[in-house]
């Protein structure tokens, strides 16, 4: 049985580009969730993700990030990305 390290990373985006930095994220995998917050560092939605199935579960997720992309003018993406040893 491997053990998970879980670590965070954060970036700062504007939020014209936060569904493409979204959508890159996904696609390097090993991430758990991606919580996104505005200026304010208020979570504006948190969603878990499954490893192994995050393009399909992503997707509906990715209309409501474009709706919070026209929203906000600058966004932090914090995601939760799993390490095995």
């Amino acid at each position: 049985m491997s053990e998970e390290n879980v670590r965070r990373e954060e970036f700062k985006v504007s939020g014209e580009a936060l569904v493409d930095k979204i959508k890159e994220l996904a696609h390097e995998g090993n991430i758990r969730r991606i919580i996104i917050k505005d200026k304010s560092d208020h979570i504006l939605i948190d969603v878990p993700l499954t490893i192994g199935v995050i393009g399909a579960l992503l997707a509906p997720q990715l209309a409501a990030i474009g709706a919070i992309a026209a929203l906000v003018s600058n966004a932090t993406i914090v995601v939760e990305i799993v390490e095995e040893n």
